[in-house]
């Protein structure tokens, strides 16, 4: 380790490995402090049985970006994985994304004429501007898909009623007229053959990392040793919470290991009511269709943020967005302080999007 450095990089999730990676490119010296016991943030992995299992969630790569895809491909290859998740509710199973399967079996409709005309009649219901979640998810897609498919769904991911949250939560749904199942419309698609794990290593690998180390708790000593220091923990808790406090909801991933080789025929099963305490169930062998007697499978809880301390989604409302400016306007007049990633910047990054945002963030401050 050195004395001194070009760049302190708070944290070790893929916006920071891409900075520490372009930063080592043009010949800077990089050190990386991260809290937890390995790098990686939330991409990270384990392997078990021989099943390489996502420890915090689902991370299926996908961009229309070919930049961000060249990018990417340079420090792996990917396979062709296709995200096509089922929605379970009281035992019905529905394909997701919303779409011509989907419609076929709750309506009993074939074409996608008949599709429109019943779900046109039912987003008729609602008059004028919607005024929150559940107005606005009713407006889009019609009450049935709305009480089977979203509301409940919803209801545990955020800790509310649909009809206590804003309609701004869901501008849109998305809505396929065709017998698709591909939920995502990018061209490319994929998980690494090799592991994110393998990613962190080759983007950070001329990069000096510390692990298992809260920079907030010796700041001035890290800020001394760096000329700039990039931050991508959150906000609020960098400036002593001095305006308050940003809400965030988190999650608990409960880790099991099944004695089936095929444990629930999808990589991906959400489960839409309120009959369940989680959201979703992820059987990992499905991604990288890996051989093994046994199972992982992960069942995904929505919490508070009080309950784990650990922050994955911004709730985005008035008054947090307001607050957040404060914080965001206070950073700004510190020219020794970068600021970037999904923590920092207060909103929800999908990995190509945070990708995108750290090349951009280095090009600004090199």
């Amino acid at each position: 380790m050195r004395d001194h450095y070009d760049f302190v990089l708070v944290g070790a999730g893929l916006f920071s490995s891409i900075f520490a990676h372009e930063a080592a490119s043009d010949g800077k010296s990089v050190l990386i402090i991260e809290k937890r016991d390995h790098a990686g943030g939330n991409v990270y992995q384990e392997k078990k049985d021989g099943i390489s299992i996502h420890k915090y969630g689902a991370h299926i790569f996908h961009t229309s970006n070919k930049k961000v895809w060249d990018y990417v491909n340079r420090f792996t290859s990917f396979n062709n994985y296709i995200n096509s998740p089922i929605a379970n509710y009281h035992g019905e199973i529905y394909n997701l994304p919303f779409n011509m399967n989907t419609f076929s079996k709750m309506f009993s409709v074939i074409t996608p004429e008949e599709a429109k005309k019943r779900i046109d009649q039912e987003r008729a219901e609602i008059k004028g501007e919607p005024r929150n979640l559940e107005e606005q998810a009713i407006s889009l897609v019609g009450r049935t898909i709305y009480e089977k498919l979203v509301k409940e769904y919803t209801e545990k991911q955020w800790g509310r009623d649909c009809r206590d949250l804003p309609a701004s939560i869901i501008k849109r749904l998305p809505v396929r007229f065709t017998y698709d199942n591909n939920y995502f419309n990018d061209r490319y698609q994929g998980i690494p053959e090799e592991g994110y794990n393998t990613i962190i290593e080759r983007l950070t690998e001329k990069a000096d990392i510390i692990l298992s180390t809260d920079y907030l708790k010796e700041r001035e000593k890290w800020d001394g040793m760096a000329d700039r220091v990039l931050y991508t923990g959150c906000l609020d808790e960098f400036y002593g919470y001095r305006y308050g406090k940003l809400e965030y909801r988190s999650e608990i991933f409960e880790h099991e290991r099944v004695e089936s080789e095929n444990w629930q025929g999808n990589a991906v099963v959400n489960y839409t009511s309120h009959e369940y305490p989680f959201t979703r169930i992820i059987e990992h062998k499905h991604f990288l269709k890996e051989e093994s007697p046994v199972s992982w499978i992960s069942r995904e809880y929505p919490v508070s943020y009080e309950e784990t301390g650990e922050p994955y989604y911004p709730v985005s409302d008035e008054r947090n967005t307001e607050l957040y400016k404060k914080y965001r306007t206070l950073s700004e007049s510190d020219k020794h302080l970068i600021i970037g990633g999904r923590l920092a910047e207060y909103r929800y990054y999908d990995m190509d999007k945070s990708i995108e945002a750290a090349l951009d963030c280095y090009q600004r401050c090199r």
